[in-house]
């Protein structure tokens, strides 16, 4: 059996020798719904960043070591704090997150349907409203000041490694599935490894 790393971030590399050599090992993806059933890590169980909050505790209680999967990291890293407060000690992020394991060459699972990652909704719909507030400034010079308050969103953002319009975005339809049923995660996650 492998040895856990003792550090809370592994690259690719290790997760690769972790899943092939630690059955115990489980993979929490707390991207939206949506990115999981786009594509995923195979065994991966997901449970979204705003579900995993409400049950941080009971989360904790999983008796694996976890390994925290998002998109690059920044999620992954929220959730990792929601749960080592809550006492979680084999607790792992994957750095670089979704996008380091598949340049890497991971396995991942592809979905029917096709969903933008929550990072690259998040560009979009910034990217949008600078747009629409420099376009619109031409007529109406008050307008800039749409473009400076979504500058100073992304500002703080980077600052405090939230992202306030991507917790947003990740509750719209688009981005929500009905497939986080806790309950059932928390039994598989805790189910003894063959």
């Amino acid at each position: 059996m492998t040895t856990i790393p003792a550090a809370d971030t592994i690259d690719a590399a290790e997760l690769r020798v972790l899943l092939k050599e630690d059955p115990p090992v489980r993979i929490l993806d707390v991207r939206s719904g949506g990115e999981f059933e786009t594509v995923h890590i195979p065994g991966s169980f997901n449970v979204p960043l705003d579900t995993l909050g409400e049950h941080a505790r009971d989360l904790a209680d999983v008796e694996h070591p976890v390994v925290l999967v998002c998109q690059s990291g920044g999620r992954a890293t929220q959730a990792h704090q929601k749960l080592a407060a809550e006492g979680k000690q084999t607790l792992h992020i994957l750095e670089g997150g979704m996008a380091a394991w598949q340049e890497a060459g991971g396995d991942v699972v592809h979905g029917a349907t096709q969903r933008w990652a929550l990072d690259r909704q998040v560009r979009l719909v910034a990217g949008s409203m600078v747009l629409a507030g420099v376009l619109a400034s031409v007529v109406f010079p008050w307008a800039k000041w749409i473009s400076a308050g979504v500058a100073s969103g992304l500002v703080f953002s980077a600052v405090t490694n939230t992202c306030a319009m991507g917790n947003m975005l990740a509750r719209l339809p688009y981005n929500r599935t009905d497939n986080c049923n806790i309950a059932a995660v928390l039994e598989e996650l805790n189910r003894e490894a063959a």
